[in-house]
């Protein structure tokens, strides 16, 4: 029997009493983040909000093989918290999930609080604040701030992989060992994240090569207009 090793999660994978808990996580977190989210939004950044949600959900769209029969795809947490803030991107990871399962049917309805909780709300934490405590360097030029969105890009993918776990500790199949689970979906999940680094540093330093002024994150550095080579 093989292990279930997607982020995106489908219906029955976790019981529904789990999937009630994270629901109602996911109602708070996303209840939150458009409190905070009213303090970022303004003319300059709806507009790039909207176009970091379209990127999401196109890349998420998008499956890259890791190993034969696994595939992966871009979270996009960190991509957005670090060009829109954590709350509007949180926001927008949320807005993308949604859709998918309603239209789209990728991923579970039943799991859509789970996944709104690992991807939208820890992920974009995680992604977030590794960006933030690295924002000095990101701030010295170009290659500092594509450093800081690769770093902050995999560690978004793989912590959110821990919500995964920590979901299917609660509530998944005990056929299943929950110490395979976690090795393979963090294992996994790392190597995923290399690949959602590599996108998300080449996309965070081509917006800022021509208007640092949109990336969230170089706001209130010393060099704010300007991302030397």
């Amino acid at each position: 029997m093989s292990q279930p090793v997607a982020m995106h999660m489908s219906d029955g994978l976790i019981n529904a009493p789990t999937s009630l808990i994270f629901g109602g996580v996911a109602v708070l977190g996303m209840a939150t983040a458009m409190v905070g989210a009213r303090r970022d939004l303004d003319d300059r950044t709806a507009p790039m909000a909207g176009l970091v949600a379209a990127f999401v959900f196109a890349t998420q769209m998008l499956n890259f093989p890791i190993l034969p029969g696994v595939s992966g795809h871009l979270l996009g947490g960190a991509l957005a918290a670090m060009l829109v803030g954590p709350w509007v991107g949180a926001l927008c990871v949320g807005i993308v999930l949604v859709v998918q399962a309603l239209v789209f049917a990728d991923g579970g309805l039943t799991a859509l609080g789970a996944n709104i909780t690992n991807m939208a709300l820890i992920g974009t934490a995680a992604g977030y604040l590794v960006a933030l405590a690295l924002r000095p360097l990101a701030a010295r030029g170009r290659s500092g701030l594509f450093a800081t969105a690769f770093v902050a890009a995999f560690c978004n993918t793989v912590i959110a992989s821990l919500g995964f776990v920590l979901e299917f500790a609660l509530g998944g199949d005990a056929a299943f060992s929950l110490g395979g689970v976690a090795g393979t979906m963090i294992g996994l999940h790392a190597l995923i994240g290399i690949g959602e680094g590599v996108i998300t540093a080449l996309t965070v330093t081509a917006v800022a090569a021509v208007r640092p002024d949109l990336v969230h994150l170089l706001r209130g550095t010393a060099t704010p207009l300007e991302v030397r080579a």
